[in-house]
């Protein structure tokens, strides 16, 4: 027995002496130590766990070369090779942390994103639609975010200091070149397409991507949906029209099809309210649309979307000119819009987004002078007069073809590169008051390439950079546009970003053809971002710079029209910006505010020195505010849009001077607009209903504020008249059912 203890023990202290000690420390690649690593040697069960300052140490049997392994959560595993030969060994490991879209910092200055699938996006296709001033409509509702003007009497995206034009529109990366109806004189139209079409939309107030180019201002990109969950239905009614559609889910959930078809005539909202313009055609909209999606083996979808829109109206104002005449303006328009696309995986890291757009545009504008009994007169003296009896036909076709390729490489960091091919074919018909007839085509071949990188050093910090070529065949030059951003994210989660590029555009259909030279307009952006967004609140501030260089400047043609005469203009727009919304401190309440504050001064078309242009405000601001009551099963919405006044001018060209001048300026009054909705939902709570009903009541300015837009001024600039809504205020009474789908549940879940 005691032979076999001292047996024992000699064996335990040979094999104690045998052993080597591993130690060091463990640390991150700015030093700082990670506790809670396993270090271990690979295939044994010698190893250890680092301490809170990262220090570990054990002691291990093994002999002869081996792999030393560190593992911790979050970071990239270490291995390194070791020979165990006796002596013990001292080592300082540095761990690279893992890059992973859950903890990566979000490349974000100059856009908002709207998205069913973020959580952390500033607004979702639900919010669109609820929110009171929209109406429904998804531009609309993005002029509740900061950067963005409250312009009543055009069309358009009015964005810090730009022109609508300098605002595109994507749907699925290609153009859409009609996004809004045609133009009517002092009175805003709305976007064709219905919001819950897309599941993200992407708002860039300025400094946007590479992808896409064209847009001295913003770019608004739209992501339509892929299959539905299951086969569903709609039907709508409303005080100004009726619509439907269906959504068919095939069997094996891998293809579905839809269409729908909406009517819209306001001959009821006209009796209920009162109008400004004397209407003679109470504006009338057909519209429909149909689709279809394909998933592919690997994950990918083949879309397609078609729209057809036929509308018309008509009305009469007072002319400006007399005291007893009337100018009447009719319009019909025509549009359609094709799109279909490819996006896949292609293996080894690669995707493909692919696709094919066509579109055309039909305007026929009347215009004329009738007198009190409403019957034309063509009077010659004065002899503008008569230039106020004219026809205006407008035919226009558009098309694009696409190719995007992605390679994914380590962590998040990929390439993109690509191309476009825009082809426009444009042609207006001017038809005076005596029967001659003035037309003009525009055709133009714009080609672009352009690649794009997204590189994580960590998940802490990030940039983006990309550039673009572009060659249009009106100009017949290139231009070259690079884009850069950057962003930090720091330890509370909050981050910051900074976007620089460049950005080019072609003049303006009504200022074409130019004189021969013509280059493109350019911008340069330089954009400071602070963002903090989670589910429940998000903060978000920017400062801007933006520098433009080769503005439009225009004149008189020998038909009478204005054109693009040389690139003469220049201007500048700065700011700052807040936007602040609320889930959390009020119970089932949402809330946000956005505030803006915009310098800019412009000196472009026919402007006679850099001046502040008449739809740009220096201060605006919104409040959106929703409520869901469960068990009134009731939802209220109020919005309130404010703007200081807007500068206004007449601007005459004087013969003596030899040029423009500015006979009258001045400042509108502010812009005040309060908003309210109502959304009943009388399904919530029962058990399998057969469809799902919202009831809908909103009232836009529902306190009849004066708005003022900007003024028109007599030939002779001896009278002027406020531009103004064409009613105090509009009432939208509606019910909407769905067969197949809960719709009603969203209204909870995403503002509560």
């Amino acid at each position: 027995m005691k032979f076999f203890m001292i047996f024992m023990l000699s064996g335990f202290m040979f094999s104690a002496s045998g052993q080597v000690k591993i130690s060091g420390r463990v640390t991150d690649t700015r030093n700082k130590p990670l506790a809670g690593a396993s270090i271990s040697i690979l295939n044994s069960y010698d190893g250890a766990t680092t301490d809170s300052l990262g220090s570990f140490s054990f002691n291990s049997s093994e002999k002869g070369a081996q792999v030393l392994e560190a593992t911790i959560i979050g970071y990239a595993s270490f291995q390194q090779k070791i020979n165990l030969a006796g002596t013990a060994i001292q080592l300082n490991i540095s761990m690279k942390e893992l890059v992973t879209e859950l903890k990566a910092v979000v490349i974000s200055a100059g856009a908002f994103e709207a998205s069913d699938k973020n959580k952390a996006a500033v607004l979702n296709p639900l919010d669109i639609v609820t929110t009171p001033s929209a109406n429904g409509d998804v531009t609309s509702a993005f002029k509740t975010l900061p950067g963005t003007q409250q312009v009543g009497e055009s069309e358009g995206l009015f964005v810090r200091g730009g022109t609508a034009t300098e605002s595109k529109i994507y749907m699925d990366g290609q153009l859409v070149n009609n996004f809004f109806y045609s133009s009517t004189p002092g009175i805003a139209t709305r976007g064709r397409f219905n919001p819950f079409l897309f599941k993200g939309t992407v708002f860039s107030s300025g400094g946007y991507s590479a992808l896409y180019g064209q847009a001295l201002s913003s770019a608004l990109i739209l992501e339509s949906k892929d299959l539905p969950e299951k086969t569903e239905a709609d039907l709508g009614f409303s005080i100004i029209g009726a619509g439907g559609g269906i959504q068919h889910l095939a069997k094996d959930k891998k293809s579905s099809w839809g269409v729908s078809y909406n009517y819209t005539n306001l001959w009821l909202a006209f009796k209920l309210i009162k109008f400004k313009p004397d209407f003679f055609l109470i504006p009338e909209y057909h519209q429909g649309d149909a689709n279809f999606r394909i998933k592919t083996k690997h994950g990918g979808f083949i879309k397609y979307f078609g729209y057809i829109s036929a509308n018309k109206t008509g009305f009469r104002n007072p002319d400006i000119d007399s005291a007893g005449l009337k100018d009447a303006f009719s319009i019909t328009n025509l549009n359609t819009y094709q799109n279909i696309g490819w996006k896949d995986a292609l293996g080894n890291g690669w995707k493909i987004n692919t696709g094919i757009s066509f579109s055309t545009n039909k305007d026929d504008i009347s215009n004329e002078v009738e007198d009190a009994n409403n019957q034309k007169q063509t009077i010659t003296s004065p002899a503008f007069f008569a230039y106020k009896n004219f026809t205006l036909n407008n035919r226009a076709a558009y098309a694009q073809a696409r190719l995007v390729l992605e390679k994914r490489m380590k962590g998040l960091n990929a390439i993109r590169f690509g191309s476009d091919y825009f082809y426009s074919n444009e042609k207006a018909t001017y038809t005076l008051y005596n029967g001659t007839a003035f037309s003009e085509s525009i055709q133009d071949h714009l080609w672009s390439a352009f690649a794009e990188t997204d590189i994580y050093l960590t998940n802490k910090l990030a940039a983006k950079i990309g550039g673009r070529l572009e060659h249009s065949t009106i100009m017949n030059k290139w231009n070259a546009a690079p884009r850069i951003s950057v962003a930090y994210k720091f330890p509370d989660n909050g981050q910051a970003s900074f976007a620089y590029g460049i950005f080019y555009q072609n003049p303006e259909r009504k200022y074409l053809p130019a004189t021969t030279g013509i280059d493109y307009s350019s911008a340069t952006h330089y954009i400071l971002q602070y963002q903090k967004i989670n589910s429940l609140r998000s903060f978000r501030t920017e400062i801007f710079y933006k520098k433009y260089n080769n503005l439009y400047k225009t004149g008189i043609s020998n038909t009478g029209r204005e054109v693009a005469i040389n690139n003469e203009g220049s201007g500048h727009a700065s700011g700052i910006e807040f936007f602040w919304r609320d889930k959390k401190t009020i119970k089932n309440v949402d809330y946000w505010i956005s505030y803006s504050y915009l310098d800019t001064k412009r000196d472009f078309l026919n402007y006679p020195t850099a001046i502040q242009p008449s739809f740009a405000a220096r201060h605006t601001a919104a409040f959106v505010f929703k409520r869901f009551v469960l068990p009134w099963k009731t939802q209220f919405n109020l919005s309130y849009n404010f703007a200081t006044g807007r500068s206004y001018y007449r601007i005459a060209y004087d013969n003596t001077q030899l040029k423009y001048i500015i006979t009258d300026a001045g400042k509108t009054i502010n812009y005040n607009s309060m908003s309210v909705s109502v959304n009943y939902l009388p399904n919530i709570g029962k058990k399998n209903p057969r469809s799902f009903a919202v009831w809908v009541l909103g009232i836009n300015n529902v306190l009849g504020q004066q708005q003022i837009y900007s003024y028109n001024y007599s030939y002779d600039g001896s009278r002027k008249e406020p531009v103004t809504a064409p009613s105090k205020r509009f009432v939208f009474i509606g019910c909407f059912l769905s067969f197949g789908i809960d719709r009603t549940q969203d209204a909870i879940n995403n503002n509560l």
